[in-house]
């Protein structure tokens, strides 16, 4: 495809929510951030740094999410937004609204909401 280098994921990862921790509150992060954890809070990425959060089979997040790039196969029950990409693996199921510019949807992926195309507004914003 001629997009794939545009949407590729950074494999580098800063912050790791282990299988077993569970986080209360909300998280704001930079770089890399990936959840086999579960988080009750919003989970965005640092102010002026756009960043990827990776969301494993086994993570949780009971909140808002908001970064650059996601790629989820967990559970999401509140509001995801992406400014640049979200690839919705095959076990991924968000119950709330998804806004994306870009998106990669696997079969057997589940959203319980709208889904809201951000694209045109994000051109229109910066003009």
């Amino acid at each position: 495809m001629f997009f794939k280098k545009a949407n590729k994921i950074d494999n580098r990862i800063d912050t790791l929510v282990g299988a077993d921790t569970r986080i209360e509150g909300d998280l704001h992060f930079g770089g890399g951030l990936r959840v086999d954890g579960a988080i009750r809070g919003n989970v965005s990425e640092q102010n002026g740094s756009p960043s990827t959060l990776i969301i494993s089979e086994h993570g949780r997040i009971e909140g808002a999410v908001t970064a650059a790039k996601i790629v989820l196969n967990g559970k999401v029950n509140g509001t995801v937004k992406s400014s640049h990409f979200v690839e919705l693996q095959t076990k991924s199921r968000i119950t709330g609204d998804l806004y994306y510019k870009s998106l990669e949807m696997h079969t057997g992926a589940v959203i319980e909401g709208k889904l809201v195309y951000i694209g045109d507004e994000l051109r229109e914003e910066s003009v």
